[in-house]
């Protein structure tokens, strides 16, 4: 495989840390198989992780979580699972809260559909032999409680977004997947 992107959070202006944390998921190590994709055939379950996440900075009024592989094939990376307008209360995601349907969402948390076109969460299912991926899970702390955009909207337009309303924190957890 060739070097690796760069992660594109490093393009962005910089924002306080926080931390998040998985009882399904871990910093650098391999995705399980619940978090592997059945959809695109690599043999798992397209089962969203658990989160936690702690230290949000002061003024934060609500959360998106995504999940982002920049070393796909593509030139612009795949977004595997936006959730936005999460509330400020709000410190987990539980485990299968990615869900097609959306119903393991808190209250008033909405989902954008992935990059292959489907609501929810999609699992890693980088091709063969091309090497690690990372599956860059961020939590982003924003201050306003609600963004303004419908669910028919990109990945990236709902990042714009949150880049216009001022993002004043992230926390990230990247395990990794590779298919041999």
């Amino acid at each position: 495989m060739a070097e690796r992107p760069p992660s594109p959070y490093d393009f962005l202006p910089p924002v306080a840390s926080f931390s998040v944390t998985s009882s399904d998921v871990a910093d650098g190590a391999m995705l399980p198989m619940p978090q592997v994709s059945g959809i695109f055939g690599a043999g798992g379950e397209d089962v969203s992780p658990q989160l936690s996440w702690s230290g949000a900075p002061d003024g934060t009024q609500s959360f998106v979580v995504t999940c982002f592989d920049p070393d796909a094939p593509t030139g612009s990376g795949f977004w595997h699972w936006v959730v936005y307008d999460i509330a400020a209360s709000v410190t987990e995601l539980a485990s299968n809260a990615g869900a097609q349907d959306g119903s393991g969402l808190p209250a008033g948390a909405k989902q954008l559909n992935n990059d292959a076109g489907l609501p929810g969460y999609l699992g890693s299912a980088p091709p063969a032999g091309h090497g690690p991926h990372r599956y860059m899970f961020a939590v982003h702390a924003l201050g306003v409680e609600s963004l303004p955009i419908d669910e028919n909207v990109s990945a990236a337009i709902c990042g714009f977004n949150m880049f216009g309303a001022g993002t004043l924190g992230r926390a990230l957890i990247t395990p990794i997947y590779e298919q041999t």
